[in-house]
């Protein structure tokens, strides 16, 4: 954040990528010199690689949907344990306090929510991009605050490009005569897992995804397969609406 401060360009490189090009050059010491340099020969082989470190109003985005995934996620653990409890016969022992900490949290939430609808409101241009998101269905205010946040390259990038910057791309696994199974993998992991959320309901509400849903069950995909396919699409057609500027239409997306 000092370098973009004194107004010098900054990339945000994976530390795997770097670790497995040391590793490929058979240097496995680790100096300041030394990270100084496989750093340097790495981005003249991959200028292009990482990103670049997003202003101020994305950090503060980014920072406020990280910490509302956070409590949810700690809303949802609370939600089990109070379950577990109950099946116990020990809830009545702790009902204020789980009470008191749920009502808390759900507070922090919507306070969170208010914050983040509060900086998009801040920028047109990061209010026209939510609202072109937003127009998507399926994709609702979290789900766009969490691709802006995450994702700025975001309507910059090739349909393939995206889905792999979210590791929702196959991946194939093939050897000679040998076809293995496709599997996803890598890919920032919070836009993927809101995609993943967002991917649940989206076949009952996006008319362009509903049968893509549906065709895949009667084929007897799995279940999480179907989600997928679902997530891959939306972020797919998310690039194609930033990109275009325009608002979601069922034709130009189906």
């Amino acid at each position: 954040m000092r370098l973009v401060s004194a107004g010098m360009d900054a990339t945000q490189l994976p530390p795997a990528q770097i670790k497995a090009f040391a590793l490929s050059r058979g240097r496995r010491a680790k100096t300041g010199r030394i990270d100084a340099e496989l750093i340097a020969r790495f981005m003249a082989l991959r200028p292009r690689a990482g990103r670049r470190l997003p202003n101020e109003k994305l950090r503060v985005l980014r920072a406020l949907t990280t910490c509302r995934a956070q409590m949810v996620e700690l809303r949802k653990r609370l939600v089990a344990q109070i379950g577990a409890r109950m099946r116990q016969d020990v809830a009545a022992e702790l009902d204020l306090m789980d009470e008191e900490l749920r009502t808390m949290l759900e507070a922090q939430i919507r306070e969170l929510e208010q914050r983040i609808a509060g900086i998009l409101a801040q920028e047109n241009a990061l209010a026209a991009k939510a609202k072109l998101l937003r127009s998507i269905p399926g994709s609702g205010p979290v789900c766009a605050a969490m691709l802006l946040s995450e994702m700025p390259e975001l309507g910059h990038m090739k349909a393939g490009e995206a889905a792999s910057m979210t590791g929702l791309a196959p991946v194939s696994h093939d050897s000679g005569a040998m076809r293995g199974r496709r599997m996803i993998a890598g890919g920032r992991r919070a836009p993927r897992h809101v995609l993943f959320q967002a991917a649940l309901a989206a076949p009952c509400h996006n008319p362009a995804l509903k049968p893509i849903a549906k065709r895949l069950k009667e084929k007897g995909k799995p279940h999480k397969l179907v989600i997928i396919a679902i997530a891959r699409r939306l972020i797919t057609i998310a690039n194609a609406v930033l990109k275009s500027g325009t608002a979601w239409q069922h034709r130009a997306c189906a």
